[in-house]
């Protein structure tokens, strides 16, 4: 019997859009389940692998914050204004997921680059949203994994935009930061509708 997330996702269809690579698929076990094969893969220093695992695992709002705290790590007090506005966009987001507050992230996303950590999660803050299209137009949907494939080029940005001779390190603890959260959501545990989700913290 497949797994089931506590997000509701089936974890087989979790790990084909993760794209992991053939090595780290050659770990997975049917059935396995999914908070074992996490460990298998970091335990194996497949880090990347993890983080795309993770960020598709995760629920939206809580891997859009992933990526906001690890641009935010690496982003410094003194960073130019335009990664701060980009940062500040998704926090509200992450705050409030309103429609406006999500076009408004894609906003200070391309005013920072989409090539920067801090762009690219507020760009997964917009992909996470509800709708593609303009406010005037009948709303087009994202794709379910559209928001984790931007947070996991946020995170991997965050990873080597300075000193990527220590992408390993922070590969490691930004993953760290992931389990905390999958924890406080209970991921790995089969949905119960009789429990509430917990959630990141504002």
């Amino acid at each position: 019997m497949t797994p089931t997330l506590r997000t509701g996702r089936d974890f087989d269809e979790v790990l084909i859009a993760s794209e992991l690579s053939e090595e780290a698929l050659a770990l997975y076990a049917t059935p396995q389940e999914p908070g074992v094969y996490v460990d298998i893969l970091i335990q194996n220093k497949h880090y990347v692998d993890t983080i795309r695992l993770l960020a598709h695992a995760l629920p939206k709002r809580e891997t859009v914050w992933w990526a906001w705290d690890c641009a935010s790590k690496v982003a410094g007090e003194a960073s130019a204004e335009v990664i701060q506005a980009a940062l500040d966009a998704t926090r509200d987001w992450i705050a409030d997921p309103t429609d406006e507050h999500s076009r408004h992230a894609m906003e200070k996303a391309q005013e920072a680059d989409i090539g920067t950590a801090a762009g690219c999660a507020a760009l997964a803050a917009f992909l996470s949203g509800n709708s593609l299209a303009p406010p005037e137009v009948d709303p087009v949907v994202p794709g379910e994994f559209m928001g984790a494939k931007a947070v996991v080029g946020s995170i991997m940005m965050a990873a080597v935009s300075q000193e990527p001779d220590k992408a390993g390190e922070k590969y490691q603890a930004f993953i760290e930061a992931a389990l905390d959260v999958a924890a406080k959501v209970k991921l790995f545990q089969p949905p119960d509708e009789t429990e509430a989700r917990a959630s990141v913290e504002d």
